[in-house]
């Protein structure tokens, strides 16, 4: 599967942003779906995960509340809304794809054998 994540750039603190991830290739609905971002002298972290069919997620507690991942399987795309958004968001964003299925705490222990390229995000103060 080839993945492509577009939405990024330059926002208030307190603002929001959509972040989209396009995916090619094989079935998409076989894909557990996740978000990570990486800042600068930091390692990659996880951001949120999706389950094959969308029905369960999981999200890193420092956006919880404030992000919400989706994915519709008709578009070959996972989203990642964005909302409250703080400086420390700030950072490059990638979505992955792992082709096993992935439930609850599993999303955060996924390999993720796929990564499309990031798309940045910068949060202003």
């Amino acid at each position: 599967v080839q993945l492509q994540a577009f939405g990024g750039g330059l926002v208030q603190s307190g603002g929001f942003l959509r972040l989209s991830c396009a995916a090619s290739g094989r079935s998409f609905s076989s894909y557990s779906m996740g978000w990570f971002r990486q800042s600068p002298g930091r390692e990659r972290e996880f951001v949120a995960g999706i389950s094959r069919g969308g029905g369960s997620t999981g999200y890193a507690d420092s956006v919880k509340g404030r992000f919400t991942i989706s994915r519709d399987n008709a578009k070959n795309t996972v989203y990642l809304q964005m909302n409250s958004l703080k400086p420390e968001d700030t950072a490059v964003y990638y979505c992955a794809a792992d082709s096993s299925p992935l439930y609850g705490s599993g999303l955060f222990r996924g390999t993720y054998d796929y990564w499309g390229q990031g798309t940045k995000v910068t949060v202003s103060s």
